[in-house]
């Protein structure tokens, strides 16, 4: 009886706050709706239908014919896929180095963050934070260039490291497989932790000052307030991050893999947007219909790291995206 008293009025509470929309409401907030609306109508006619396509990943499109002209092969192209040992390669490429990406980002940018919400000096941190995420702003082929000289048998890494005595004759860096994920994931760093740190500063902004000054009369040290008080109060944006990146994981790149790529570190360095393009573009192959069922693939699993990932944060009691 006194669950069923206690449900009702949740309920009432809930039908006090929930917020109504009535023609009042709507005439007053009008310009808000019809903003709204804009952006609406733009996901749907660039991000949904286009999605019609992806019926030619059961058919064996060919161009000249068009959707309604191919002939209907169902999951054929699915089925080749999983059969074909290039793909699974790709699968692992990708996975591997979105992975990594992720995890030393995230990492990379919250302490980042953290060390430079420490200095005093406004002057000094608003100059390293401002150094720190111009590189975002950089194209992918600049960064390639960047790092291409760097590595190769005349760049500056090689005559450094001759100089000094370490190496006696310059190294391959480019065409060593083992070391292609690590130049990957470095790149990244460079280019993206300024950037990514700046939501990470603006999170630790909002932190109650009072908490601070409770754990400074306590006794605790920057260190200790770094970990008890700023981590913690970072805490839910780290979680609502995470859940959004963790999405991204099969999206490890492009650019960067394929302008760096060669012949030596080919079996490491494709992704399963580089096996698209030479399905769907190339030439040799224009087989449509396989690039466009490797691509369903990635989306389909890209959505399901997301939805696993809420599920497991809602059960932990974490900030969840819905």
């Amino acid at each position: 009886m006194e669950n069923s008293i206690l449900k009702s009025k949740r309920t009432k509470e809930v039908d006090i706050n929930k917020p109504k929309l009535t023609a009042k409401e709507f005439k007053r907030q009008w310009i808000l709706v019809v903003i709204s609306a804009v952006y609406v109508i733009y996901g749907v006619i660039f991000y949904y239908l286009p999605l019609f396509g992806w019926i030619i990943a059961f058919q064996n499109f060919i161009y000249a014919k068009g959707i309604g002209g191919s002939k209907w092969v169902g999951l054929d192209k699915f089925k080749f896929l999983f059969k074909d040992k290039k793909f699974l390669m790709v699968i692992r490429n990708t996975f591997c180095m979105g992975a990594l990406n992720l995890i030393f980002s995230t990492v990379m940018a919250i302490v980042f963050a953290i060390l430079l919400n420490e200095v005093k000096n406004r002057f000094f941190k608003k100059s390293i934070q401002t150094i720190s995420y111009l590189p975002h702003f950089l194209s992918w082929i600049i960064v390639v260039a960047i790092v291409h000289d760097a590595l190769t048998s005349t760049g500056i890494i090689n005559d450094l490291l001759m100089r000094f005595g370490i190496l006696k004759q310059p190294y391959q860096y480019l065409g060593d497989p083992k070391l292609f994920w690590g130049i990957v994931v470095i790149s990244n760093l460079w280019k993206e932790t300024g950037w990514n740190a700046i939501i990470y500063l603006a999170a630790i902004t909002s932190i109650d000052p009072c908490l601070y000054e409770s754990a400074s009369i306590d006794g605790a040290g920057r260190f200790q307030k770094m970990l008890y008080v700023t981590l913690p109060g970072l805490r839910p944006t780290i979680m609502i991050l995470l859940l959004m990146n963790i999405g991204n994981v099969l999206n490890a790149g492009f650019e960067l893999q394929y302008l760096l790529g060669n012949g030596l570190v080919q079996n490491v360095s494709r992704t399963i947007d580089i096996y698209v393009l030479d399905w769907a573009m190339d030439a040799r192959n224009m087989d449509y219909s396989l690039g466009t069922a490797a691509g369903i693939f990635k989306t389909v699993v890209s959505m399901s790291f997301i939805v696993i990932a809420n599920y497991i944060a809602k059960k932990r009691g974490d900030e969840r995206l819905f």
